[in-house]
């Protein structure tokens, strides 16, 4: 039986998954994974080569296979944004712990993202952020076991509040 005690952070791209985990995964004695990093060293190319290759619902596919397929005990996982769409990949990763959103408003994201088209999100052609944007709203919010604001917020502090959010949760 798998034990819950990881820390699965979702949300959308720009909102500090994989630099918040870091210094979570160091707070809190985790090892640390990038799931975006598993899927490129996986494949042997960048997120965007993929999606140039064989567009946006491959990237999705092949991202679904790998996390449903992982096996992160005692990890603070970033995971891509889109980690979402794969109900097995997040079943998965709902079995290791506490799945946490990090979330910001289009608006903060907006100011964080300055490489959109090329960052290799996994989005429909021609899709604006804006939409999808909306779109991943709700199924953030339905698997996320806590919240977590990051608007107006700097690093540690939102640091400071998911750790003392997963303190209140575990005692």
């Amino acid at each position: 039986m798998k034990r819950r005690n990881s820390i699965v952070l979702i949300g959308m791209p720009g909102a500090g998954k994989s630099t918040l985990g870091v210094l979570l995964a160091k707070e809190m004695a985790l090892d640390f994974v990038d799931t975006d990093v598993l899927i490129q060293a996986r494949k042997g190319k960048t997120l965007q080569q993929i999606i140039a290759e064989r567009g946006y619902l491959n990237l999705r596919s092949i991202e679904g296979e790998i996390i449903a397929s992982a096996h992160l005990p005692r990890h603070v996982i970033a995971t891509g944004g889109s980690v979402v769409y794969s109900e097995t990949g997040m079943a998965n990763l709902r079995s290791f712990g506490t799945v946490v959103f990090l979330e910001c408003s289009a608006e903060e994201l907006r100011r964080r993202i300055h490489n959109y088209e090329s960052r290799g999100i996994a989005k429909a052609p021609g899709q604006t952020f804006e939409a999808l944007f909306t779109e991943r709203q709700a199924l953030y919010r339905q698997y996320a076991d806590m919240t977590v604001r990051c608007d107006g917020l700097t690093l540690q502090e939102v640091l400071e509040q998911l750790v003392e959010a997963l303190e209140r949760k575990r005692s």
